[in-house]
């Protein structure tokens, strides 16, 4: 049986669908009808969004639709309450780790793509990685997302080994705590190996919802060229026991309002599947230039950094509790704006070619193995003193993940806008962390004023004794604290 064959009696069952659930035309009708929506029916949704529930589609249409500047501004200033409710005014810090580009797709907009003579491929071997995992904790970095192409080179049990290599890399001052996965999407057998080994988020991004364009990019005869073996991946890592999953689109490929809409739709089919469990995160990367890939230096829907903004402000008042990842593809000045919108992860210290951890400090220094390029090249102790300024909190924790607060545990917790009780104080820990090991003599003052702002808060509070005195703990020399 060859690499795609295997999966084709799954493909045959999605294929007796009569239909999905994103349908097009709904969608369109939806926005059509909102097309310039009045100041008071975009502050009738605003008034509903402040109570910290999901927005239905059509109320999301009327904010994707609204063209006013006072109402768009309103937009801005309750997404960052929200976040702020929610999530507290820390910021997750993570980096990717490629593992391989090989692939058998052939997506027109990626540097992977199997046409694509331009790219020098490679898988990093188990020594290869613990070479790159080493480098990442060097630097300070206690959270990734594990990269693989979709290949025979990188099935399954090939991840698994990956993922153990990881966990078991220990350096002087750390270790990667949380190692998610961004992959293919994969059976539920397949899946439940890789809940077994201890994987973070299960990240799969549809690309693009629209169903014309989708199969436009994506070749008939690769596996990615089936539309709903891709969109059903989430509920089959539900039905494996994975609960902390991540959706994502790559604006460009159609139309961003359209996408906006479907990643509200497939939040709603998840939830309503899965007693009320969504997505753990939303990613919104945009298309950035490959390396012999045309198609991807010129897009057809490319997004302003206007739209952008509003976009992001959108899929935070609709979806208030869920995470949302703004990543390094982003030019700074682009993060910086958007932050405040209600971003609560960002990577920083990014490379993205496979073994560039150890070939290069910089990004976008290796063309030949690299998915795409990236916008915010700085270094993570750079970004970290950024945040300080900015009077956010950089946070790695991963407590939640490891105390078991995934899934229905951490909806309930986000929804009541509880989840920032824990993120905070283990913010200040990791910190705290990353201040004594990793950072600069610069950012460590900026850090150390924001610790103390912070933990400052707390006085009165039951938590602010042990926060205290894990602070004095960690001074001590121990590690991985956390409540």
């Amino acid at each position: 049986m060859n690499f795609f064959d295997k999966y084709q009696k799954e493909f045959e069952e999605y294929d007796k669908l009569d239909h999905d659930f994103i349908n097009d035309d709904k969608i369109w009708e939806q926005l059509n009808k909102w097309h310039n929506p009045s100041r008071e029916d975009v502050r009738r949704v605003l008034k509903k969004a402040e109570q910290c529930v999901r927005l239905e589609p059509e109320e999301t249409a009327i904010l994707i639709q609204n063209k006013d500047e006072d109402t768009i501004q309103e937009m801005y200033e309750l997404a960052h309450q929200l976040k702020e409710e929610v999530y507290g005014d820390r910021i997750v810090f993570f980096a990717p780790l490629y593992i391989s580009d090989e692939c058998a797709n052939n997506c027109k907009y990626c540097g992977f793509r199997s046409s694509n003579t331009a790219m020098h491929r490679k898988t990093l071997s188990m020594d290869e990685i613990e070479q790159e995992v080493r480098i990442m904790i060097e630097e300070g970095q206690k959270r990734t997302v594990l990269v693989y192409g979709e290949s025979p080179a990188t099935e399954v049990d090939f991840m698994c080994d990956t993922i153990k290599k990881v966990y078991s890399v220990k350096a002087q001052h750390g270790e990667i705590r949380r190692a998610n996965i961004n992959c293919a999407p994969l059976t539920v057998e397949e899946l439940k190996k890789l809940q077994e080994v201890g994987i973070g988020t299960f990240q799969v991004f549809q690309e693009t919802y629209h169903h014309e364009t989708y199969h436009k990019i994506h070749p008939a005869g690769t596996i990615k060229g089936h539309y709903r073996w891709r969109l059903y991946c989430m509920d089959r890592a539900q039905k494996a026991g994975i609960d902390d999953i991540g959706l994502g689109v790559l604006f460009g490929l159609y139309d961003w309002r359209f996408e906006v809409m479907a990643l509200l739709y497939h939040t709603i089919h998840l939830e309503e599947t899965f007693n009320g469990v969504g997505p753990h995160t939303i990613s919104f990367p945009r298309i950035t230039s490959a390396t012999g890939t045309p198609f991807s230096d010129h897009p057809e829907y490319a997004v302003s950094d206007s739209d952008f903004k509003k976009l992001v402000a959108v899929l935070r008042l609709s979806v208030p509790y869920t995470g949302m990842i703004c990543t390094a593809r982003e030019p700074e000045k682009v993060r910086r704006e958007v932050i405040s919108f209600g971003v609560s992860q960002i990577d920083a210290g990014t490379r993205i070619g496979v073994g560039a951890y150890a070939q290069s400090k910089d990004a976008n220094q290796l063309p030949d193995k690299e998915q795409f390029s990236i916008g915010d090249s700085r270094a993570l102790d750079d970004v970290i003193g950024e945040i300080c300024d900015m009077q956010f909190i950089p946070s790695f924790c991963t407590a939640c993940y490891r105390a078991g607060r995934t899934g229905e545990h951490f909806m309930k917790v986000a929804k009541s806008r509880f989840v920032h009780n824990y993120c905070i104080p283990n913010a200040i820990f990791t910190l705290k962390e990353y201040l004594l090991d990793y950072a600069s003599d610069e950012t460590r003052a900026k850090g150390e004023k924001v610790l103390k702002q912070h933990v400052e808060r707390f006085k009165g509070d039951p938590a602010y004794d042990t926060i205290l005195e894990n602070l004095k703990r960690l001074e001590k020399g121990e590690r991985d604290l956390r409540l």
